[in-house]
């Protein structure tokens, strides 16, 4: 008998609050609108287990065409928890880690646009990589690593 092999992860999934906002600031950062819809019924509350949910989404997907991002605004229920503005330690807190050419550029460009912070401070590790933490938009915490010596 073979083993059940994994495929591929398909996208990360994030709860926002404002769908728009955060399509702008996505595409922002380098990703495309790939699709928008409405997302409601029995059917789905049976995945998330929410019971009857009423969900509008965003599937944004990278440059490469390989990694998607589920922006989800729920309209029912609401929302119930947020933990937008917790510490990076925080168990179950998601950070996305994206690959930019220019590192000081794009942190340059999120912060005049959008108000985001870096957490901590652009560190170098090595001769690898250039990398940090932003609080962007919502207070969603977004990884940016610059690989050094491929420009």
């Amino acid at each position: 008998m073979t083993a059940n092999k994994l495929l591929r992860m398909d996208n990360v999934g994030i709860v926002v609050e404002s769908l728009d906002d955060a399509i702008s600031f996505f595409e922002e950062i380098g990703l495309h609108l790939e699709g928008r819809a409405t997302v409601e019924g029995e059917w789905a509350g049976r995945v998330t287990g929410l019971g009857s949910q009423c969900v509008e989404i965003a599937m944004m997907v990278t440059p490469d065409g390989h990694s998607r991002i589920e922006l989800s605004k729920f309209l029912t229920p609401p929302t119930i928890s947020d933990h937008r503005t917790a510490p990076v330690n925080s168990l179950g807190y998601l950070r996305v880690m994206f690959a930019v050419q220019d590192i000081d550029e794009m942190v340059s460009r999120l912060t005049n646009k959008y108000g985001a912070q870096v957490v901590g401070e652009v560190v170098q590790y090595g001769d690898s990589y250039r990398l940090c933490y932003i609080r962007g938009i919502e207070g969603l915490l977004i990884g940016l690593a610059e690989q050094l010596g491929n420009k």
